[in-house]
């Protein structure tokens, strides 16, 4: 499967797949009867996103016994989808990352918890990770320094996080206010 494939589906199919699946998004009201345009493409797969790891989640067991033959049966599903191809998988895997992150930490947050905080930095983390060695892989020395800087910064923001956790649980003393950081 190539990414710019002309076979890509249209924003009248994505929502007649959203229709078959009862998972239509709610229409704005003064555009009720319009049909959908392409300009509506990407919040369309947005919503189908949302409903088939929705339908995954609903589906895979929750024992620690039986949980990774749910994923490992959707994932070879995954595989089968975009064809063996590494290039296509990474792309997808870094978006995907990418969603999870702006996720963890939605963007209107004004106090984002410690926690949370340090998840964003683990998803961004692999993030620069895949990009630095994307990069590597392509020759590009000066874009995999960048995406290592960025993921040893990432990285150093985990270990912030959690520590800040810490401290919020009792675990761990909070920093003077003079000590380096």
């Amino acid at each position: 499967m190539n990414i710019s494939d002309e076979r890509r589906a249209g924003a009248e199919q994505i929502s007649a797949a959203l229709a078959a699946l009862a998972a239509e998004p709610a229409a704005d009201p003064e555009k009720r009867h319009e049909e959908p345009r392409e300009e509506h493409r990407l919040h369309l797969l947005g919503s189908l996103l949302a409903k088939t790891e929705l339908e995954i989640t609903a589906a895979t067991r929750l024992s620690e016994e039986d949980e990774i033959e749910d994923v490992l049966e959707t994932s070879l599903g995954w595989h089968e989808q975009l064809g063996g191809d590494p290039d296509v998988a990474v792309n997808v895997l870094t978006n995907r990352l990418q969603r999870t992150a702006l996720q963890v930490c939605e963007p209107e947050d004004e106090d984002v918890p410690p926690g949370r905080e340090a998840a964003f930095a683990a998803v961004m983390t692999a993030v620069y990770a895949l990009s630095a060695q994307l990069h590597a892989e392509r020759g590009d020395r000066e874009g995999t320094r960048h995406a290592l800087s960025g993921a040893e910064e990432a990285l150093i923001d985990v270990l912030h996080g959690m520590h800040d956790l810490r401290v919020a649980i009792g675990d761990a003393p909070a920093q003077e206010d003079g000590a380096d950081s």
